[in-house]
C-alpha cells in the first residue's frame, strides 16, 4: 500500500490523474490518497508529488505518529532522514518538532540519520479536513507515515509556453497539459491524437511521457508552429533529458477535426482543448465544431478527454460517449475549464 502526496487544490482531479500510474486510488485526507500499487509512470504525474510505501496511519498529531512508528516493522537497512509535512497547513503541526521526534524513534531502533544523502526518507504527513477550506471529497483527519518510493519530476517551469519557438496567447501551461494527457492514457506504446492541437502543448507532454503524438489543426499557421515546437522539445535542444522515456514519434497534419485522415481505431486516446466562446472567431458555430470533433474522436479511439469553457456533456453523449468523470478547473476569475473524461 502507498500514500500519495497530491498537488494543487482539486483532490478528485489529482486522484483521477494518479490513477493513470497507480491502482485503487482512494481519498485518505486533504492532499493525500492511498494506492494499492504504483508504477514508474508516477515519476511523470503533474498533480502527485511523490508516492511513499505506507508504514501506517494514525491521528494528526506527533504523539500518534510516534506510536505508529514505534509499532511498525521496519524492514530496511542504511541511513535515514525524516521529512514532516503539514499538508496545506491544515493540521497546525510543528514540522521540525515532528521530525526530531520521529528521528529519535528511528535512532532508538538502531538507524543512523543522514540528512543530506539518506538511503531512505520517511515522510510524515499530517492533514485535517477541519483546517482546509477547500477539501471537497478528501477523506478524514490523519497522520500517514511512508518511505519515499517514487518522486515526480517537477520541471514544468522550464517549458513555459512563452519560451517555445512558436507562441500564441492562451497556450495551456505544461503542468495542466501533462495532467490531461496522463488522464487520457499517454504512456510508452500509446498513440495520442489532438485534433485541435494549436501550438502543440498537449502533444509535447504526451510525447515526453513516451506516447506517439499525432496532431491536427485547421490552420496552416498552427500546424507550422506546432511542428517547430515539437521539433524543439521532442527532438531538439528543448528536451529536458534525464529520466524521461524516449519520445514515441510524432506527426502533424492540417485537417478538419471532424474529418481526420486516420483509420478507424488508429489511436489509443484523443485529447483536445476546444475553442472558447470568448476567444473564438467562430463563436456561433462552436457546438457543431465540438460535436463533429467528438464524433470523429469516437471513430478513431476508445477514450477521449475534452477540455472546454463549458459543459459539453450532452454533445459527448450524442456522439456515443459515456461521461465517466467531469471536473471544473478554475484558471482565473473569468475562465473555468471543464474537463470531460469520456469512454
Amino acid at each position: 500500500m502507498y500514500v500519495l502526496e497530491l498537488g494543487g487544490q482539486d483532490d478528485p482531479f489529482a486522484r483521477r490523474e494518479a490513477a493513470s500510474a497507480a491502482s485503487d486510488v482512494a481519498p485518505l485526507a486533504p492532499g493525500l490518497a492511498t494506492a494499492r500499487g504504483v508504477t514508474d509512470r508516477a515519476r511523470h504525474l503533474a498533480y502527485t508529488h511523490r508516492a511513499c510505501e505506507l508504514v501506517g496511519t494514525g491521528d494528526p498529531d506527533i504523539g500518534s505518529a510516534e506510536a505508529v512508528l514505534e509499532a511498525a516493522a521496519l524492514d530496511r537497512e542504511g541511513t535515514v532522514a525524516v521529512r514532516a509535512v503539514d499538508v496545506r497547513a491544515s493540521a497546525g503541526i510543528d514540522t521540525q518538532r515532528a521530525e526530531r521526534a520521529l528521528g529519535g524513534v528511528l535512532t532508538d531502533r538502531g538507524f543512523a540519520v543522514d540528512l543530506e544523502r539518506p538511503d531512505h526518507t520517511l515522510y510524515a504527513y499530517f492533514a485535517d479536513p477541519a483546517g482546509d477550506d477547500e477539501i471537497g471529497d478528501a477523506g478524514g483527519p490523519c497522520c500517514a507515515l511512508g518511505w519515499q518510493a517514487v518522486e515526480s519530476r517537477r520541471d514544468f517551469g522550464s517549458r513555459r509556453p512563452t519560451d517555445r519557438p512558436f507562441f500564441q496567447p492562451g497556450s495551456m501551461a505544461p503542468l495542466e497539459a501533462r495532467a490531461l494527457v496522463n488522464v487520457a492514457g499517454a504512456r510508452p506504446g500509446a498513440t495520442v491524437v489532438d485534433p485541435m492541437c494549436g501550438t502543440g502543448g498537449l502533444l509535447l507532454e504526451a510525447g515526453l511521457v513516451g506516447a506517439r503524438a499525432v496532431g491536427g489543426d485547421a490552420q496552416a499557421k498552427m500546424v507550422r508552429g506546432a511542428r517547430e515546437n515539437l521539433r524543439h522539445v521532442l527532438d531538439g535542444p528543448g528536451h529536458p533529458g534525464g529520466a524521461y522515456p524516449d519520445p514515441g514519434g510524432w506527426d502533424l497534419v492540417r485537417a478538419d477535426a471532424a474529418r481526420l485522415p486516420l483509420a478507424d481505431r488508429a489511436a489509443d486516446a484523443v485529447v483536445f482543448d476546444a475553442p472558447y466562446g470568448r476567444q473564438s472567431r467562430i463563436e456561433g458555430d462552436l457546438a457543431p465544431l465540438v460535436s463533429g470533433a467528438l464524433a470523429e474522436s469516437r471513430r478513431i479511439a476508445p477514450r477521449c478527454v475534452l477540455v472546454a469553457d463549458r459543459d459539453w456533456s450532452h454533445l459527448a453523449r450524442e456522439a456515443g460517449w459515456t461521461v465517466t468523470d467531469r471536473f471544473e478547473r478554475r484558471v482565473h476569475r473569468s475562465l473555468v475549464r471543464h474537463v470531460h473524461v469520456l469512454a
